[in-house]
């Protein structure tokens, strides 16, 4: 499969999408987008409770995909720095945010065993996972030592699924969709 980001994008944008952006992303269009999808939120979702745990769940997966994106070492490529996709829809009663980035392929195996670890523990387990990476301070030179990762699958009950999608012999496209 040659990769093409048009239709990976495109096929990202399943459902009733609220918001969809591709592109570099930075510290200040998270803000914008944040306080765009608030307002969204609150014109299109009646129960607080929901608008809380979508927007919780938007600021840890926008942190995400800004603080662990990998750029493309080739300057000439058409993808701009920090390139990333994200979408946000509604399918049926539920919400998703799926996000996009690349990655290089050396991390995805870690990746992989800390996304399968944190599928496979229970709520109580998440929340001592949680308690223990914060009170240990295990965290790595880019953020939280997975700590955004723990709390979107406390939050959803570990409906948090990825997708790897090779981009050539030293990058893949990693796909991140968290369900609510």
């Amino acid at each position: 499969m040659s990769f093409n980001i048009e239709e990976l994008f495109k096929e990202m944008k399943t459902g009733e999408v609220l918001l969809a952006y591709k592109g570099s992303i930075t510290a200040e269009l998270i803000t914008n987008v944040l306080g765009v999808v608030e307002t969204k939120l609150n014109h299109v979702i009646d129960k607080s409770s929901t608008k809380k745990k979508i927007y919780n769940i938007l600021v840890e997966s926008l942190q995400n995909l800004y603080h662990h994106v990998d750029d493309l070492p080739d300057s000439t490529n058409s993808m701009d720095v920090h390139f990333g996709i994200f979408v946000i829809a509604k399918d049926g009663e539920e919400y998703n945010i799926r996000t996009g980035n690349f990655i290089k392929n050396d991390k995805i195996k870690k990746l992989k065993e800390r996304f399968e670890k944190i599928k496979s523990l229970s709520k109580e387990e998440l929340k001592e996972l949680y308690k223990f990476v914060l009170n240990n301070q295990m965290f790595s030179d880019k953020g939280g030592g997975g700590l955004g990762l723990i709390d979107i699958a406390r939050r959803t009950d570990g409906r948090v699924d990825y997708i790897f999608n090779e981009y050539d012999s030293n990058y893949s496209f990693f796909r991140m969709n968290v369900t609510i």
